[in-house]
């Protein structure tokens, strides 16, 4: 079984791979009922979906019919004003099929426009704020991209108790010195405010080239070979009191999943960082996000 944690002080102990529904952007019934059979198998016990992800809502909404109990239920509203997130709320509780989510996250909030506009009177905050007053949702995060991300977390922080956020961790990425200290910051701060930290993009390689047909359906190309994966989801793992959360697509969910219980079996080693400094080398990884570069929206 994955190893778990408990997430933040949401009373919730969750595995410490969290799966990423939006690799059921455009899946089907066959593949749906195979990934909850994976999820099921393995003990994954906590989902995090978006109303932006396609027909993701949908799949998991057919297996919370029989499997609510199982599973610590998240999903996200890209609006902004208080009304469309409003309603993106309602009506990602039908597409789901419950009563109740466990926790609603403002997504990729990071550009300064959007986040003023959220956390206004007439902001989407208000929104997730009254749904939780209603028992609509229990907990209220907040997720991004991108190299200011982690910033505007510590911003976010300072103007409303969030119970989570989600942002970019990998080796790249924390080879940026500016993003690396503003990491380490934000995860000081929500380690003493009991604040849960969700991480995306273990497993990225680079955006892909262009000219390339993608592969996977991530928009940046991943990792795929096992090794790789191996050492780059154990970097992730090795770094105490952060979730990882699978990518965009179901070969990468599986793929994921069984490396995190073979690093749980091998036990945490202080070598992740030696072992990602070869994949460097040889898979020619480069960051996803350079500041100034645009970010992009999915998972």
């Amino acid at each position: 079984m994955l190893p778990t944690l408990d997430f933040g002080n949401t009373g919730h102990r969750s595995t410490r791979v969290i799966f990423g529904a939006a690799a059921l952007f455009d899946s089907d019934a066959a593949e749906s009922a195979r990934v909850l059979e994976l999820l099921l198998r393995h003990g994954v016990n906590h989902i995090d979906v978006a109303a932006s992800y396609g027909e993701a809502e949908v799949w998991v909404g057919h297996w919370m019919r029989e499997h609510r109990d199982r599973f610590f239920l998240a999903t996200k509203t890209g609006e902004r004003s208080y009304s469309a997130a409003r309603d993106q709320i309602r009506r990602s509780l039908e597409r789901l099929q419950v009563a109740k989510l466990d926790l609603i996250q403002l997504h990729n909030l990071v550009k300064e426009e959007e986040w003023q506009l959220a956390f206004s009177d007439d902001g989407a905050l208000r929104a997730a704020v009254e749904a939780r007053d209603e028992g609509l949702v229990r907990f209220i995060g907040v997720t991004g991209h991108g190299t200011r991300v982690a910033d505007m977390h510590l911003r976010s922080l300072d103007r409303f108790d969030f119970d989570s956020v989600l942002l970019p961790y990998n080796f790249m990425q924390m080879q940026d010195e500016s993003y690396r200290r503003s990491f380490d910051a934000l995860l000081q701060v929500c380690g003493d405010r009991g604040t849960a930290v969700q991480t995306i993009k273990a497993i990225a390689r680079r955006r892909w080239e262009v000219g390339t047909t993608p592969t996977h359906s991530t928009w940046y190309e991943p990792l795929t070979d096992e090794p790789d994966i191996d050492r780059a989801v154990a970097y992730a793992l090795d770094r105490p009191g952060i979730f990882v959360n699978s990518a965009s697509d179901v070969r990468l969910s599986e793929a994921t999943i069984a490396a995190a219980q073979r690093w749980a079996e091998r036990g945490e080693s202080d070598a992740s960082g030696v072992a990602m400094r070869e994949v460097v080398n040889t898979a020619a990884l480069e960051p996803l996000f350079v500041r100034g570069m645009q970010t992009a929206r999915t998972q």
